[in-house]
Protein backbone atom coordinates (compact mmCIF):
# COMPACT_ATOMS: atom_id res chain seq x y z
CA UNK A 1 0.00 0.00 0.00
CA UNK A 2 1.44 3.46 -1.10
CA UNK A 3 1.51 5.91 2.12
CA UNK A 4 1.08 9.37 1.51
CA UNK A 5 0.94 11.30 4.76
CA UNK A 6 1.17 15.09 5.18
CA UNK A 7 2.85 14.08 8.34
CA UNK A 8 6.21 13.41 9.42
CA UNK A 9 6.10 9.34 9.78
CA UNK A 10 8.22 8.23 12.81
CA UNK A 11 8.01 4.28 12.35
CA UNK A 12 6.65 2.46 9.13
CA UNK A 13 5.66 -1.35 8.97
CA UNK A 14 3.88 -4.11 7.27
CA UNK A 15 0.27 -2.81 8.19
CA UNK A 16 1.25 -0.58 10.44
CA UNK A 17 1.86 3.18 10.68
CA UNK A 18 2.58 5.72 12.99
CA UNK A 19 2.16 9.55 12.38
CA UNK A 20 2.93 12.96 14.36
CA UNK A 21 0.58 15.48 13.97
CA UNK A 22 2.76 18.49 13.37
CA UNK A 23 0.07 21.12 11.90
CA UNK A 24 -0.11 24.10 13.89
CA UNK A 25 -4.40 24.03 13.36
CA UNK A 26 -5.90 21.27 14.75
CA UNK A 27 -7.71 18.41 13.02
CA UNK A 28 -10.58 15.55 13.40
CA UNK A 29 -8.67 12.73 13.49
CA UNK A 30 -11.04 11.04 10.80
CA UNK A 31 -9.65 13.75 8.30
CA UNK A 32 -6.26 13.54 9.38
CA UNK A 33 -5.72 9.83 8.46
CA UNK A 34 -7.63 9.88 4.88
CA UNK A 35 -5.19 12.48 4.66
CA UNK A 36 -2.26 9.97 5.12
CA UNK A 37 -3.93 6.81 3.78
CA UNK A 38 -5.85 8.01 1.01
CA UNK A 39 -5.80 4.85 -0.18
CA UNK A 40 -8.20 3.73 2.51
CA UNK A 41 -11.95 5.47 2.08
CA UNK A 42 -13.13 7.24 5.28
CA UNK A 43 -15.72 5.02 6.29
CA UNK A 44 -12.88 2.29 6.28
CA UNK A 45 -10.70 3.93 8.53
CA UNK A 46 -13.58 5.49 10.99
CA UNK A 47 -14.48 1.51 11.25
CA UNK A 48 -10.87 0.87 12.08
CA UNK A 49 -11.00 3.98 14.81
CA UNK A 50 -14.30 2.70 16.23
CA UNK A 51 -12.64 -1.31 17.05
CA UNK A 52 -10.13 0.23 18.19
CA UNK A 53 -6.85 -0.22 15.97
CA UNK A 54 -6.15 3.54 16.49
CA UNK A 55 -4.41 5.19 18.96
CA UNK A 56 -3.62 8.86 19.78
CA UNK A 57 -0.64 9.47 22.29
CA UNK A 58 -0.87 5.60 23.08
CA UNK A 59 -4.38 5.42 23.89
CA UNK A 60 -7.28 3.87 21.75
CA UNK A 61 -9.00 6.95 19.95
CA UNK A 62 -12.32 7.44 21.48
CA UNK A 63 -14.41 8.98 18.77
CA UNK A 64 -14.08 9.64 14.77
CA UNK A 65 -13.80 13.25 15.29
CA UNK A 66 -11.62 13.43 18.33
CA UNK A 67 -9.47 16.73 17.86
CA UNK A 68 -5.87 16.81 16.98
CA UNK A 69 -3.20 19.48 18.16
CA UNK A 70 0.00 19.88 17.73
CA UNK A 71 2.64 17.03 18.62
CA UNK A 72 -0.21 14.45 18.72
CA UNK A 73 1.27 11.22 17.84
CA UNK A 74 -1.13 8.54 15.48
CA UNK A 75 -0.64 5.23 15.47
CA UNK A 76 -2.92 2.81 13.21
CA UNK A 77 -2.64 -0.87 12.50
CA UNK A 78 -4.48 -1.99 9.53
CA UNK A 79 -5.96 -5.72 10.01
CA UNK A 80 -5.76 -8.19 6.88
CA UNK A 81 -8.89 -8.20 4.85
CA UNK A 82 -11.57 -10.49 5.97
CA UNK A 83 -12.60 -13.18 3.34
CA UNK A 84 -15.89 -12.97 2.22
CA UNK A 85 -18.05 -15.45 1.77
CA UNK A 86 -18.96 -14.85 -1.87
CA UNK A 87 -18.02 -17.70 -4.23
CA UNK A 88 -16.80 -16.08 -7.56
CA UNK A 89 -18.68 -16.91 -10.43
CA UNK A 90 -17.33 -17.09 -14.40
CA UNK A 91 -20.08 -15.04 -15.84
CA UNK A 92 -19.21 -13.27 -19.16
CA UNK A 93 -18.98 -9.12 -18.69
CA UNK A 94 -19.54 -6.38 -21.30
CA UNK A 95 -16.25 -4.12 -19.64
CA UNK A 96 -16.95 -0.76 -21.33
CA UNK A 97 -13.38 0.72 -19.74
CA UNK A 98 -11.27 -0.65 -17.20
CA UNK A 99 -7.84 0.89 -16.01
CA UNK A 100 -5.81 -0.03 -12.35
CA UNK A 101 -8.74 1.52 -10.33
CA UNK A 102 -12.04 1.00 -11.87
CA UNK A 103 -14.63 -1.02 -14.43
CA UNK A 104 -17.22 0.49 -16.34
CA UNK A 105 -19.43 -2.47 -16.64
CA UNK A 106 -23.13 -2.55 -19.32
CA UNK A 107 -25.40 -4.43 -16.77
CA UNK A 108 -27.50 -6.59 -18.61
CA UNK A 109 -31.28 -6.52 -17.58
CA UNK A 110 -32.28 -9.15 -14.87
CA UNK A 111 -28.34 -9.46 -13.19
CA UNK A 112 -28.81 -8.63 -9.67
CA UNK A 113 -25.83 -6.27 -8.50
CA UNK A 114 -25.23 -7.91 -4.92
CA UNK A 115 -26.31 -11.39 -3.08
CA UNK A 116 -29.57 -11.09 -1.80
CA UNK A 117 -32.75 -13.24 0.02
CA UNK A 118 -33.74 -15.15 -3.97
CA UNK A 119 -31.02 -14.19 -5.81
CA UNK A 120 -27.40 -16.16 -4.16
CA UNK A 121 -25.54 -16.19 -6.73
CA UNK A 122 -25.58 -15.47 -10.81
CA UNK A 123 -25.00 -11.61 -9.50
CA UNK A 124 -22.54 -8.73 -10.81
CA UNK A 125 -20.35 -8.73 -7.69
CA UNK A 126 -19.97 -12.56 -8.18
CA UNK A 127 -18.42 -12.04 -11.89
CA UNK A 128 -16.31 -8.83 -10.91
CA UNK A 129 -14.59 -10.86 -8.38
CA UNK A 130 -14.29 -14.44 -11.14
CA UNK A 131 -12.96 -11.84 -13.60
CA UNK A 132 -10.71 -9.51 -11.37
CA UNK A 133 -10.13 -11.32 -8.48
CA UNK A 134 -6.90 -9.84 -7.57
CA UNK A 135 -9.31 -7.05 -6.57
CA UNK A 136 -8.35 -4.89 -2.99
CA UNK A 137 -10.36 -5.13 -0.09
CA UNK A 138 -12.91 -2.66 0.45
CA UNK A 139 -14.49 -2.02 3.56
CA UNK A 140 -12.77 -4.87 5.18
CA UNK A 141 -14.04 -7.62 2.65
CA UNK A 142 -12.58 -9.20 -0.37
CA UNK A 143 -15.30 -8.22 -2.61
CA UNK A 144 -15.19 -5.42 -5.81
CA UNK A 145 -16.53 -1.79 -4.72
CA UNK A 146 -20.36 -0.80 -5.95
CA UNK A 147 -20.68 2.47 -5.52
CA UNK A 148 -24.26 2.80 -6.45
CA UNK A 149 -27.02 0.68 -7.97
CA UNK A 150 -29.48 -0.74 -10.16
CA UNK A 151 -32.00 -2.42 -9.99
CA UNK A 152 -32.04 -5.75 -11.46
CA UNK A 153 -34.43 -5.23 -14.64
CA UNK A 154 -32.96 -2.47 -15.24
CA UNK A 155 -29.79 -2.16 -18.03
CA UNK A 156 -26.89 -0.35 -18.60
CA UNK A 157 -23.69 1.53 -17.02
CA UNK A 158 -22.49 0.33 -13.48
CA UNK A 159 -19.11 1.75 -12.17
CA UNK A 160 -17.34 -0.60 -9.88
CA UNK A 161 -14.26 0.62 -7.67
CA UNK A 162 -11.32 -2.11 -8.28
CA UNK A 163 -9.00 -0.82 -4.89
CA UNK A 164 -9.90 1.41 -2.03
CA UNK A 165 -8.44 4.50 -3.22
CA UNK A 166 -10.52 4.54 -6.54
CA UNK A 167 -13.94 3.58 -3.98
CA UNK A 168 -13.24 6.30 -2.19
CA UNK A 169 -12.43 8.37 -4.84
CA UNK A 170 -15.84 7.66 -6.58
CA UNK A 171 -17.92 7.98 -3.53
CA UNK A 172 -16.95 11.44 -2.81
CA UNK A 173 -18.12 12.00 -6.30
CA UNK A 174 -21.03 10.58 -5.88
CA UNK A 175 -21.89 11.85 -2.71
CA UNK A 176 -20.79 15.94 -4.55
CA UNK A 177 -23.20 15.24 -7.09
CA UNK A 178 -20.03 15.17 -9.36
CA UNK A 179 -21.55 12.34 -11.49
CA UNK A 180 -24.04 12.90 -14.35
CA UNK A 181 -25.98 9.68 -15.70
CA UNK A 182 -28.41 9.78 -17.64
CA UNK A 183 -31.46 7.11 -18.51
CA UNK A 184 -33.60 6.55 -21.10
CA UNK A 185 -36.72 5.37 -20.14
CA UNK A 186 -40.15 4.54 -21.82
CA UNK A 187 -43.23 5.35 -20.47
CA UNK A 188 -47.04 4.90 -20.33
CA UNK A 189 -48.81 8.20 -21.35
CA UNK A 190 -47.98 11.84 -21.74
CA UNK A 191 -46.23 14.22 -18.58
CA UNK A 192 -48.04 17.63 -18.41
CA UNK A 193 -45.17 19.35 -19.89
CA UNK A 194 -42.67 17.95 -22.56
CA UNK A 195 -39.73 18.54 -20.07
CA UNK A 196 -39.60 19.51 -16.26
CA UNK A 197 -38.44 18.75 -13.09
CA UNK A 198 -39.85 16.16 -10.46
CA UNK A 199 -38.99 17.30 -6.74
CA UNK A 200 -40.45 14.65 -4.74
CA UNK A 201 -39.12 13.29 -1.39
CA UNK A 202 -38.30 9.13 -1.19
CA UNK A 203 -38.51 6.91 1.61
CA UNK A 204 -39.36 3.41 2.73
CA UNK A 205 -43.19 2.70 2.40
CA UNK A 206 -44.95 2.04 5.76
CA UNK A 207 -47.01 -0.52 4.45
CA UNK A 208 -45.14 -2.46 2.15
CA UNK A 209 -41.65 -2.41 3.82
CA UNK A 210 -39.84 -3.57 0.50
CA UNK A 211 -41.16 -0.67 -0.97
CA UNK A 212 -40.41 3.56 -1.52
CA UNK A 213 -42.72 5.86 -1.96
CA UNK A 214 -43.21 9.46 -2.11
CA UNK A 215 -43.13 10.70 1.27
CA UNK A 216 -43.09 14.05 3.27
CA UNK A 217 -39.43 15.89 3.62
CA UNK A 218 -39.17 14.46 7.22
CA UNK A 219 -40.27 10.74 6.95
CA UNK A 220 -37.70 10.82 3.59
CA UNK A 221 -34.97 12.16 1.97
CA UNK A 222 -34.82 15.11 -1.03
CA UNK A 223 -35.06 13.46 -4.36
CA UNK A 224 -35.02 15.69 -7.78
CA UNK A 225 -35.59 13.98 -11.30
CA UNK A 226 -35.14 16.19 -14.75
CA UNK A 227 -36.86 14.98 -17.68
CA UNK A 228 -37.30 15.65 -21.28
CA UNK A 229 -39.46 14.16 -23.68
CA UNK A 230 -37.38 12.74 -26.90
CA UNK A 231 -40.06 11.13 -28.94
CA UNK A 232 -44.14 10.73 -28.24
CA UNK A 233 -46.33 8.10 -29.58
CA UNK A 234 -49.79 7.65 -28.99
CA UNK A 235 -50.00 5.70 -25.88
CA UNK A 236 -46.34 6.40 -24.96
CA UNK A 237 -43.19 8.67 -24.29
CA UNK A 238 -39.43 7.98 -24.37
CA UNK A 239 -37.60 9.96 -21.71
CA UNK A 240 -34.42 11.10 -21.14
CA UNK A 241 -33.87 11.33 -17.95
CA UNK A 242 -31.48 12.72 -15.08
CA UNK A 243 -31.67 11.93 -11.35
CA UNK A 244 -29.93 14.51 -9.68
CA UNK A 245 -30.48 12.80 -6.72
CA UNK A 246 -29.79 8.59 -6.45
CA UNK A 247 -32.55 7.25 -4.14
CA UNK A 248 -33.67 4.04 -4.11
CA UNK A 249 -36.20 3.77 -7.28
CA UNK A 250 -36.21 7.35 -7.55
CA UNK A 251 -37.07 7.44 -11.37
CA UNK A 252 -39.36 4.71 -10.93
CA UNK A 253 -41.26 6.35 -8.27
CA UNK A 254 -40.62 10.06 -9.96
CA UNK A 255 -42.57 8.79 -13.29
CA UNK A 256 -45.16 7.08 -11.70
CA UNK A 257 -45.85 10.44 -9.66
CA UNK A 258 -46.39 12.49 -12.48
CA UNK A 259 -48.73 9.53 -14.46
CA UNK A 260 -46.07 8.60 -16.64
CA UNK A 261 -44.68 4.66 -15.00
CA UNK A 262 -42.30 3.12 -16.80
CA UNK A 263 -42.92 0.73 -19.27
CA UNK A 264 -42.86 -2.97 -17.71
CA UNK A 265 -42.94 -1.77 -14.17
CA UNK A 266 -45.89 -3.56 -12.35
CA UNK A 267 -44.35 -2.61 -8.68
CA UNK A 268 -45.01 1.32 -9.19
CA UNK A 269 -46.53 1.19 -12.73
CA UNK A 270 -49.61 -0.87 -14.39
CA UNK A 271 -50.31 -4.16 -12.91
CA UNK A 272 -50.13 -5.67 -16.75
CA UNK A 273 -47.02 -4.13 -18.56
CA UNK A 274 -48.40 -2.30 -21.84
CA UNK A 275 -45.70 -3.95 -24.10
CA UNK A 276 -44.90 -7.59 -24.61
CA UNK A 277 -41.56 -6.81 -21.83
CA UNK A 278 -40.41 -8.87 -19.11
CA UNK A 279 -38.26 -5.99 -17.71
CA UNK A 280 -38.37 -2.44 -17.31
CA UNK A 281 -37.94 -0.15 -20.47
CA UNK A 282 -35.27 1.66 -18.26
CA UNK A 283 -31.74 2.38 -19.15
CA UNK A 284 -28.58 3.62 -17.64
CA UNK A 285 -27.41 4.89 -20.60
CA UNK A 286 -24.72 7.15 -20.12
CA UNK A 287 -22.53 8.59 -17.38
CA UNK A 288 -19.91 11.25 -17.11
CA UNK A 289 -17.47 11.35 -14.15
CA UNK A 290 -14.00 12.52 -13.16
CA UNK A 291 -11.75 9.35 -12.97
CA UNK A 292 -8.84 9.21 -10.74
CA UNK A 293 -5.53 10.43 -12.43
CA UNK A 294 -7.15 12.53 -14.85
CA UNK A 295 -8.50 16.32 -15.03
CA UNK A 296 -10.70 15.76 -18.12
CA UNK A 297 -13.82 14.35 -17.91
CA UNK A 298 -15.18 10.88 -19.02
CA UNK A 299 -18.24 9.91 -20.94
CA UNK A 300 -18.97 6.71 -20.96
CA UNK A 301 -22.21 5.28 -22.93
CA UNK A 302 -24.05 2.24 -23.57
CA UNK A 303 -26.63 1.48 -26.55
CA UNK A 304 -30.05 0.37 -26.09
CA UNK A 305 -30.44 -3.29 -25.77
CA UNK A 306 -32.03 -4.70 -28.79
CA UNK A 307 -35.09 -5.92 -26.81
CA UNK A 308 -35.89 -2.52 -25.84
CA UNK A 309 -34.65 -1.39 -29.49
CA UNK A 310 -37.35 -3.82 -31.29
CA UNK A 311 -40.48 -2.04 -29.04
CA UNK A 312 -39.54 1.30 -30.24
CA UNK A 313 -39.43 0.49 -33.76
CA UNK A 314 -42.87 -1.40 -33.39
CA UNK A 315 -44.15 2.03 -31.69
CA UNK A 316 -42.57 3.96 -34.64
CA UNK A 317 -43.89 1.77 -37.44
CA UNK A 318 -47.58 2.14 -35.97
Amino acid sequence: MTVQPKARVITLSDRSYKFLFDNTVSQRLDKFLVSCLPELSRSRLQNLIRDGFVLVNGQPAEKTGLTLDHGCEVSIHIPPVVPSNLVPEKIDLEIIFENDDLMVVNKPAGMVVHPAAGHASGTLVQAALAYAPEMEGIGGEQRPGIVHRLDKDTSGLILIAKNDFSHHWLSDQFKGRKVNKIYLALVDGHPPTPQGRIEAPIGRDPVHRQRMAIVSLEKGRAAITEYQCLERFPQHELFRVHPITGRTHQIRLHMAFIHCPVVGDTVYGHRHPSLPLTRFFLHAAQITLAIPGEETLRTFEAPLPPELEVQLKILRRA
